[in-house]
């Protein structure tokens, strides 16, 4: 049977945009893993994949999963501006807030340099000018969006690019083997896609519930006298 040729544009572009070498600065962060590191809390694989599990349902989901779809299906830049406060001031860790801009900023400056739609475009003006911050996951869905990418796409590939990075961090942290580390991911396939399913049934209230634990580790990572992370 002849194969029939397809268009492979948006998925190459989703690939890009959630490859682990993007020049985004992910590799300095740990979102709070590293205070459980400290206190032992994460010490192996097992605890490390019980945390990141627990990362990606309790957290992500409501932060930058719910921001992607938000920003995705977002008409207007003023829409856009407004997801961008409302992540930012939902964030009460200082390292997080910081981290979001970031990353943001390297995530808005890949993409432009690689899909320069126009509403990348305009969110990187809005932020140069100060009435916005910045975050990756808005970055992510206006060129996802721009490639023509399906939302459930974007939304799966953002998130399991996430779930790669922490994993990759926590194979140099805890150390884990790299077997391990793959063994991790792939226990995350079915955690990503049942997010990807959650992000779909909230709204704009959702955005931002947060988990109190996480929250603190989060704070309480910045006054950790020993780090190799930002966050």
């Amino acid at each position: 049977m002849q194969n029939t040729p397809t268009s492979s544009g948006h998925l190459l572009t989703l690939l890009q945009l959630s490859d682990s070498a993007l020049p985004t600065g992910a590799f300095s962060h740990s979102f709070g893993m590293e205070s459980y590191l400290e206190t032992g809390q994460v010490h192996d694989e097992a605890s490390f994949a019980h945390w990141l599990r627990l990362f990606l349902e309790q957290s992500l989901t409501y932060t930058d999963g719910l921001l992607l779809r938000l920003a995705f299906e977002a008409d207007n830049d003023q829409r856009i501006i407004e997801l961008d406060r409302l992540i930012h001031a939902s964030a009460l860790p200082r390292q997080l807030r910081i981290a979001a801009q970031k990353m943001g900023a390297r995530m808005l400056a890949v993409a432009l340099a690689g899909f320069p739609v126009p509403p990348l475009r305009s969110y990187q003006q809005a932020v140069q000018a100060g009435t916005g911050t910045g975050h990756p996951a808005i970055a992510y869905a206006l060129a996802a969006r721009g490639a023509g990418a399906p939302l459930a796409d974007a939304l799966s590939s953002y998130l399991f690019s996430t779930a790669t990075s922490l994993t990759q961090n926590a194979i140099r942290a805890i150390p884990l083997g790299q077997d391990a580390g793959q063994r991790v991911i792939r226990q995350m396939h079915e955690t990503v896609n049942a997010a990807v399913a959650k992000i779909f049934t909230l709204d704009d209230q959702d955005l931002g519930v947060a988990t109190p634990g996480l929250e603190i580790a989060q704070m309480r990572h910045e006054h950790q006298r020993a780090r190799m992370f930002m966050s």
